[in-house]
């Protein structure tokens, strides 16, 4: 595949970007590495009161890759990290990078059948996790660890939020577990569960020096699903994590080192925040403020008493925060940069946001197997509203026939291909897979694209079924086998649907059995018990038939063409 022709958006650059990005060859833990030694008193970490140096929370991370070191974790073993946002999560994610692991980010909503095809499927050695969350571990598990379904699975670590947090609130919460029912029973010292507190209590306080290869050795494996069936680990590379930093700290480069303030309210187990918040807040050693969960109001408590800089986020954040009833209460003048991803951003939003904060925000586009961004608005210069904007520094973009893989001119549309050093190697035992959507050098994203004459590039549509909840992949297939499980269900159809909150939602088009009464509430019950919350249908259709092809599979396609003209028909098409 030839090389596109002009790069016509370096044009469009700020004078103050470079059009290429210098990589340093170097792994991610020695981001937290160069920033403990520049800014060793510096504030690395807020969470509810409790400051961490970046003195402590290298040593921390010392310790704990110590101590899986000597569990036995070696170069190369895989170590999943099952935690909401907190302090645990930065200690664990740069103690398993020191020790050499490569890291498994797994999200703590994940139910068992989620969560036991990524234990299974990446191999997984350790992983680090909530008390509140053991028990889904354990079930995982099976009752001989040794003998269950992930047998390599030999060491839980266990933590608590109350590990974290500042006196009182410590002692206060074990007191609030009791009164909401959580009473979580861990055995510690059998079935190779350990506490984490004591691990890193007693482990060494220098691990044993591993060396990395940046541009050959895998530092994240990040799940997700492409476009279409159960998902994959996406190999992220050192070189792979450390490149993208580097081009989003040129992107925004009016941020000082040592002087920003980062909000983590996006989930660090999610690429999108694990490298706009974690690693490019180590880079730039800036304080990072972890949120455990989005909720507005502590958003918004949160800008007005710590005065954060940066706060990346997906746009069902900024809809939710300028929707709240007293958002014009709160003083939110210290945000200057957000960058919005994993989903469109409604132009009233941003217009509102911006109004509101003074600062900029501005979308940009991303997917895991780019370790995430690939483009963004300009920050501080002519932007273009609707667009995703420019390809980053040192990032190669071109819209491409899908068919024939022939570059096309400005203004036609065609799929989206990417080339960079953000670029992923593969993904995880699955050479095939990689193959289909790395060609040439080339990563093909499946989504349909037009680049305009100036190098502006708008996304247009999926080429596949792939929904876009709230920022998180749904994927039709999955959801819908978990409708065929149920007793009741004949046939079952899953599309995404248009969504103010969410960008889209999910809804599922039931035929049920001859004879069978179901109720949407008993089909909620069932998908909830089999799936996170998010791919849970928000909408249940029951018909007496769906659209069927001659060989007998269901077409998606014809229900997305229905909903479409009943949305024309009823005056809710997108105006914007």
């Amino acid at each position: 595949m030839e090389q596109p022709q002009g790069r016509a958006w370096h044009g469009q650059y700020p004078h103050e970007v470079s059009p290429m990005a210098d990589v340093p060859d170097m792994g991610v833990a020695d981001l937290l590495l160069q920033a403990a030694a520049a800014y060793p008193e510096h504030d690395a970490l807020l969470f509810y009161g409790k400051k961490t140096s970046y003195r402590s929370l290298l040593a921390s991370a010392q310790r704990m890759a110590a101590g899986l070191q000597l569990m036995g974790i070696a170069k190369g073993d895989r170590v999943a990290i099952m935690l909401p946002n907190c302090p645990q999560t930065v200690i664990a994610y740069f103690g398993a990078l020191l020790a050499g692991a490569v890291v498994v980010m797994t999200n703590p909503l994940y139910v068992e059948r989620e969560l036991e095809h990524q234990l299974c499927d990446c191999g997984a050695r350790a992983i680090v996790t909530l008390d509140l969350l053991y028990p889904r571990i354990a079930r995982v598990r099976g009752e001989v660890p040794e003998q269950g379904p992930i047998p390599q699975l030999c060491h839980v670590i266990v933590t608590s939020i109350k590990d974290a947090l500042p006196f009182p609130l410590n002692m206060l919460y074990p007191i609030k577990q009791r009164r909401e029912g959580h009473h979580p029973v861990v055995p510690y010292g059998q079935y190779g569960v350990s506490s984490y507190r004591k691990l890193l209590g007693s482990a060494p306080p220098l691990p044993a020096e591993t060396t990395v290869n940046p541009a050959e050795d895998i530092a994240i494996l990040q799940y997700t699903g492409g476009t279409t069936g159960l998902p994959k680990g996406v190999m992220l590379t050192h070189r792979n994590l450390i490149a993208n930093t580097v081009q989003t700290a040129l992107w925004c480069y009016r941020m000082k080192d040592g002087c920003e303030k980062f909000l983590a309210a996006l989930p660090l187990f999610h690429v999108f925040g694990l490298t706009v918040l974690l690693n490019q807040s180590v880079m730039r050693a800036g304080t990072l403020i972890l949120l455990p969960r989005f909720e507005a109001e502590a958003v918004l408590q949160a800008i007005r008493k710590l005065k954060p800089t940066v706060f990346p986020g997906a746009p069902t954040m900024y809809i939710a925060l300028m929707n709240h009833r007293d958002v014009n209460k709160y003083d939110l003048s210290s945000i200057e940069v957000c960058v919005s991803g994993a989903a469109p951003l409604p132009l009233d939003v941003q217009e509102r946001f911006e109004a509101v904060t003074r600062g900029r925000l501005v979308e940009g586009y991303g997917l895991t197997e780019a370790s995430p961004v690939t483009h963004a608005n300009p920050i501080w210069a002519a932007r273009r509203i609707g667009t995703i904007g420019l390809p980053l520094p040192g990032t190669d973009a071109r819209i491409v026939d899908p068919v024939t893989g022939e570059t096309l001119p400005a203004g036609m549309m065609g799929e989206l291909a990417i080339s960079g050093p953000q670029v992923m190697r593969g993904y995880w035992n699955r050479p095939q897979e990689t193959a289909s959507v790395l060609r040439d050098g080339w990563l093909h994203t499946g989504d349909l694209a037009i680049m305009d004459e100036d190098g502006f590039f708008t996304i247009v549509d999926r080429m596949k079924d792939v929904i876009i909840a709230g920022g998180f992949n749904v994927y039709p297939r999955e959801v819908e086998e978990v409708l065929y499980e149920h007793p009741g269900v004949q046939h079952a159809a899953v599309i995404g649907v248009k969504d103010l909150y969410r960008g889209e939602t999910v809804k599922a088009f039931i035929v049920l059995r001859g004879g069978s009464k179901v109720s949407h509430m008993q089909l909620d019950r069932w998908c909830r018990d089999r799936l996170a919350a998010f791919k849970v249908p928000h909408y249940y259709v029951f018909r007496d038939e769906l659209p069927m092809s001659m060989i007998g599979k269901v077409l998606r396609r014809k229900l997305q063409e229905e909903e479409l003209s009943e949305d024309i028909r009823s005056g809710k098409e997108d105006k914007t």
